[in-house]
């Protein structure tokens, strides 16, 4: 692989009473070339820890980093062949666009001529070719976001870092800066490592993506993994929208497990070595159940909705099932009003046995 993480473990000493606190713990993964791989995980994770001891700006406690087979723990930030794009963008705003994207080489010393071709070949691929002369207090938060884009990639690092870099954007041009990030990164093929809290953002750009939470890694897998086959109660959580029925599992035979949630016998998809007798969880997204008229089929629950609200391209529904309460998202079908008794079909490929951890 091309960069590794071993064992890396990260401390700090704690404020007040806490001690000594682990911001990373026990971190081993790998990381292909070429590769988009994001992290991702609510504030206080450790992602953006593990993104700075990859850069060189902290150092692990313990652990060992490596980029193509060279030990990289005491190496500093300068000597990594990295680049980072900062939330802040991070440029200078007493320079001009095409100063502010040639830093990097006039640093190492390049000729004026091959300074003016790659600044000029880079800009054209981030869309500012026109803006040569612009100071960054004339241009929109997108426009300062592809310079500092551009400022990473002319110097041609092995490794594009990625810390935030579209939270101070708004919706729509957060969207539109995602796809041109992706395509850039395709073109170029360069390794690139994303920190992000946003779950529709990891989804949208990665290869792979490892979920953290506590110091730890949650999960690490593709995004379809990641979403469609959640490990815990966590990542399904974190991931997306999730309803959570508590269940009684009864018998398994061939992945399938049969399950009591309330009064109601279920058949649902098990995990992998999970066993009989148990208490556990039934995780199923709001988008895979179905409001059905025929109440005789298998995997039905009867309950009656609280809530309606429309958004759009979709209803959201709030629905009482007994002591729970389910969401429920229908693009299509019958509109229904709260007050409705409906009938909820869980198709047993999509409600899925879960951890609790």
């Amino acid at each position: 692989m091309f960069l590794t993480l071993d064992h890396i473990t990260k401390k700090f000493p704690g404020r007040g009473q806490e001690g000594i606190v682990s911001a990373v713990e026990d971190l081993s993964l790998e990381i292909g070339k070429g590769e988009f791989f994001t992290f991702l995980g609510p504030s206080g994770c450790g992602k953006t820890t593990t993104l700075r001891l990859i850069a060189g700006f902290e150092f692990p406690t313990s652990g060992h980093i490596a980029l193509a087979e060279r030990q990289l723990e005491q190496v500093p930030p300068n000597k990594r062949d990295m680049a980072m794009v900062f939330q802040s963008y991070a440029i200078f705003p007493h320079l001009k666009v095409f100063e502010n994207i040639a830093y990097g080489l006039r640093i190492k010393k390049l000729s004026n001529d091959e300074i003016r071709r790659r600044v000029s070949q880079i800009m054209a691929l981030t869309k500012l070719t026109g803006l040569e002369n612009r100071m960054p207090n004339q241009m929109s938060g997108g426009q300062q976001q592809r310079v500092s884009l551009a400022r990473a990639l002319v110097v041609e690092p092995k490794v594009l870092l990625f810390d935030e870099p579209l939270s101070n954007l708004d919706a729509k041009l957060r969207e539109e800066m995602r796809f041109e990030i992706r395509d850039l990164q395709r073109r170029l093929n360069i390794t690139s490592i994303y920190v992000t809290h946003d779950q529709e953002e990891a989804l949208a750009l990665s290869d792979r993506i490892a979920i953290m939470n506590k110091g730890k890694l949650a999960q690490l897998g593709t995004p379809e993994e990641i979403y469609e086959r959640p490990r815990s109660k966590f990542v399904a959580d974190f991931i997306g929208l999730a309803n959570f029925l508590p269940a009684q599992v009864q018998t398994i035979q061939d992945g399938r497990a049969t399950v009591q949630v309330g009064a109601h016998t279920l058949q649902v998809t098990a995990l992998p070595n999970d066993t009989a007798g148990h208490a556990s969880l039934v995780f199923v997204r709001p988008g895979d159940i179905k409001l059905v008229d025929d109440r005789t089929q298998a995997n039905i629950l009867e309950g009656q909705i609280i809530k309606a609200t429309y958004l759009g391209e979709k209803f959201d529904y709030r629905v009482r099932v007994g002591d729970l309460e389910l969401r429920v998202q229908a693009s299509e079908g019958k509109r229904h009003a709260a007050g409705e008794r409906v009938h909820l079909y869980l198709p047993p490929e999509h409600a899925r046995l879960i951890g609790e951890e």
